[in-house]
């Protein structure tokens, strides 16, 4: 079992830190560093074991030229407060995770590539392609991050309402990622209370290493996400106990979730359920 860290972007919010849309996340790097690794710390005190630095936007798209310095930035401040815990470089789809019918595409190749290489060189052990729900931007962002000779892990989601991918299209873009050379697939940014007919999914179809972090809250157009109506800790841990039955061995929190639920993961799914 290894336990995940949390969401930085939520949590951001949840502190009180500016984290509008496009950039999200991305502002605090520049706007907000000590809070920022605050919050690393924070789920390294809560006990997860692999941390994903704040690059989910730091892309030519939304950031320039700029893109490269805030990105190798993000990875300092998730170095210095992690340690020699496992660091992820997060690479994210192009436009609206929720709006698979906007991605580029193909022509998103160049602009993965470009980060991928900045987050091998920053020196991430590993590159998260995460919350995805285009197959052939996923894919493209998969054989980038692996041409950096980095291991690489791939999340899918199935967004706020489930509807965007079915359990059996996820496994199989899960599938081919796994065939392509990634070394473990995800659900990811889909509510926990549908998310264990994903994680079977993945079981079912054979990929060897698979696990969630899921959803507490709600969408919301402004901030991205908002962290209300959030199960309780040991709710939570009740849905991804779900998920490790089903074979999930890598699992942790996505947004409105936090380092309270990183904790009750860590303390729950370490020890046989009572």
């Amino acid at each position: 079992m290894t336990i995940l860290d949390g969401p930085v972007g939520t949590e951001l919010t949840r502190r009180g830190v500016a984290t509008e849309l496009p950039l999200w996340s991305a502002r605090a790097v520049e706007s907000a560093p000590a809070e920022l690794a605050a919050i690393h710390a924070d789920y390294v005190s809560a006990g997860a074991e692999v941390h994903t630095a704040a690059t989910f936007r730091t892309q030519p798209r939304w950031m320039g030229r700029a893109f490269d310095a805030a990105a190798r930035n993000a990875v300092r401040i998730a170095r210095e407060a992690i340690g020699a815990r496992r660091l992820a470089g997060s690479i994210a789809p192009l436009e609206d995770c929720y709006r698979p019918d906007r991605s580029p595409g193909l022509a998103s190749r160049d602009e993965h590539r470009a980060l991928a290489r900045v987050l091998a060189s920053a020196g991430v052990d590993l590159l998260l392609c995460e919350t995805f729900a285009d197959e052939t931007e996923a894919l493209v962002a998969v054989e980038e991050s692996l041409a950096t000779g980095l291991p690489t892990w791939l999340a899918l989601t199935a967004g706020p309402d489930a509807d965007l991918l079915s359990p059996r299209d996820l496994a199989a873009i899960a599938s081919r990622a796994i065939a392509s050379g990634a070394s473990a697939a995800l659900v990811n940014c889909v509510p926990a209370r549908f998310t264990e007919d994903y994680v079977a999914a993945l079981a079912d179809a054979g990929v060897p290493i698979f696990g969630a972090y899921a959803n507490a809250g709600r969408a919301d157009a402004v901030i991205g996400w908002c962290a209300q109506d959030v199960p309780s800790t040991d709710a939570y841990l009740g849905f991804a106990r779900a998920w490790v039955l089903r074979g999930a061995t890598l699992v942790g929190g996505c947004c409105g979730t936090g380092p309270g639920h990183v904790a009750a993961l860590a303390r729950g799914l370490r020890q046989p359920p009572r």
